[in-house]
């Protein structure tokens, strides 16, 4: 049978996580112009949490497939499927329709992080394997230095659509090298998909996101709608717990979600998550709408977190083993509470560099405070639990970052719709949804024609509704750092490599 190359499919790896960065990056950028361009900006943070929402409830599934056929061909069919969600997207003429392919793309992108990650967890052991880890955060860096300028410059050339239609030929790539140089000994088992934990859980977390965005917006918070919402939440939710306790082999196994490193790891997880997601959503948008910056700066304020996360990333891959991951998890949310307090100083007449450099901060915060816990996560397991514990600390991530995006931008659209309808501003402008109103400040061309007295009005209710959330970034800043004051204070033994029946076969060095 060949050899894995493991350098080659190092590359590989790379290139996926640069293609999940160059996402979060291009899209943030742009947002504000598509949603001058579509309308609907109190659908706004539906474009990220919709993709979210789908990512992470095929997460679970991709970790069982990968154990019954192999880490390559989910890992390809997933790429494949983000692949046609992105040429999708391009495509998109409203908002409906954007939300709609994301969800496609979202279902694919289940499979290209968290995979890629777990196959690095069984290529390389352990003080390697953090060192690969922060090596792979390095193209979160050139996708900060790339993203948002070749956002905001395709947004201002040749249109928004080709931000997401980027994403076709590298992904092609990406495939393309990982089926050729990694190669698999699979042994055939037969294994059951936990079909009515992802269903539950998926009911669960969409009625929650749902009550969460549309409360206070569309519906009252008291309505009988939003009630429903979160009944529907708690009941989908106590049937999921309960299958995971009568599921042969369950999406989340509680036995391990309780053991100590990994209940600390995906509870920190789940904070930073919303933090990063939060920060990225609405910075931009303030920059752009409240400060008047084009799309290109917009994008320069958020794209320090993608430079200050590998550095920490990398560094901390070098420390973990002589601290202990206690010493660094706490490091690390510590800097996103620091970043947090300095959001709060900015005001409409900040210049968008001390932005960039609040957000530097955070990104230091969050590559010592993430890479902290995918290592001690994939070191505390043994190699047969390794890919549903990298998916649970994934899933924690990413549904901590839905819920922070959802939690937020609930906070914005009902400040601002309070705000602006005690002006007369939604009269002047004939429009029943005072918070479509924002659109006008998000659209360069209608901006410039908007009287001062308007603008100044609209800018002062957009700054001071996303001032609310820096509140909310402070607070999850707290809470994570007295989260991980439970995370081991040593570093745990790893775990001992069983027989690996089903890994890769490798040869070569990153």
């Amino acid at each position: 049978m060949k050899q894995t190359n493991r350098k080659w499919v190092t590359v590989c790896l790379m290139a996926a996580m640069f293609l999940s960065a160059m996402e979060a990056t291009i899209v943030a950028t742009a947002m504000p112009t598509i949603a001058g361009k579509l309308g609907g900006f109190s659908q706004f943070t539906w474009v990220f949490s919709i993709f979210l929402l789908t990512q992470a409830a095929s997460i679970p599934i991709y970790g069982k497939l990968a154990d019954l056929y192999g880490r390559k061909p989910v890992f390809a069919a997933g790429t494949g499927l983000f692949i046609i969600g992105s040429a999708l997207c391009g495509f998109a003429r409203s908002m409906p329709m954007l939300i709609a392919f994301r969800a496609v793309q979202g279902l694919g992108a289940g499979a290209v992080q968290p995979i890629a990650t777990t196959i690095i967890g069984d290529l390389y052991p352990g003080p390697e394997r953090a060192k690969v880890q922060g090596l792979l955060s390095s193209m979160w860096a050139i996708a900060a230095i790339v993203g948002p300028a070749l956002g905001g410059l395709l947004v201002q050339t040749i249109g928004w659509p080709w931000i997401f239609e980027l994403n076709v030929p590298l992904g092609i790539l990406t495939i393309a090298g990982i089926v050729l140089f990694l190669h698999e000994r699979v042994q055939r088992k037969q294994h059951r998909i936990d079909y009515g934990g992802a269903a539950t859980l998926f009911i669960a977390v969409t009625a929650l996101l749902t009550a969460l965005l549309q409360g206070g917006v569309a519906w009252p918070w008291n309505s009988p709608k939003i009630l429903g919402l979160f009944a529907v939440f708690l009941v989908f939710l106590a049937l999921f717990l309960w299958i995971q306790t009568k599921a042969e082999e369950p999406m989340l196994p509680l036995t391990l979600l309780r053991r100590p490193v990994i209940a600390a790891a995906n509870l920190c997880a789940l904070i930073t998550g919303g933090i990063m997601l939060g920060a990225s959503s609405f910075l931009p948008t303030f920059a752009q709408g409240v400060l008047g910056t084009s799309a290109i700066l917009a994008g320069g304020t958020i794209v320090t977190v993608s430079i200050g996360w590998p550095i920490a990333s990398t560094l901390s891959g070098r420390l973990i083993w002589r601290w202990g991951y206690r010493a660094l998890e706490v490091a690390g949310l510590l800097f996103c509470t620091l970043s947090g307090a300095l959001y709060l100083t900015i005001t409409p007449d900040t210049p968008p560099w001390y932005l960039a450099g609040c957000s530097l901060i955070l990104g230091v915060g969050l590559g010592l405070a993430s890479t902290t816990q995918i290592v001690a996560i994939q070191t505390s397991v043994p190699w047969q639990q390794r890919g549903i514990a990298t998916g649970s600390n994934m899933f924690a991530r990413i549904l901590g970052s839905t819920l922070g995006v959802a939690a937020m931008g609930t906070v914005v659209n009902s400040a601002l719709s309070r705000l602006l309808s005690a002006t007369p501003l939604a009269h002047k402008y004939q429009t029943s949804d005072p918070v479509a109103m924002t659109n006008l400040l998000l659209d360069p061309a209608r901006r410039a024609l908007l009287p001062p007295g308007d603008l100044t009005v609209l800018t002062g209710a957009l700054a001071r509704s996303i001032h609310l959330t820096f509140w909310v970034l402070l607070a999850a800043g707290l809470v994570g750092t007295a989260v991980s004051v439970g995370m081991p204070g040593g570093v745990p033994k790893p775990a001992e490599e069983p027989e690996r029946s089903s890994q890769p076969e490798s040869r070569g060095n990153p």
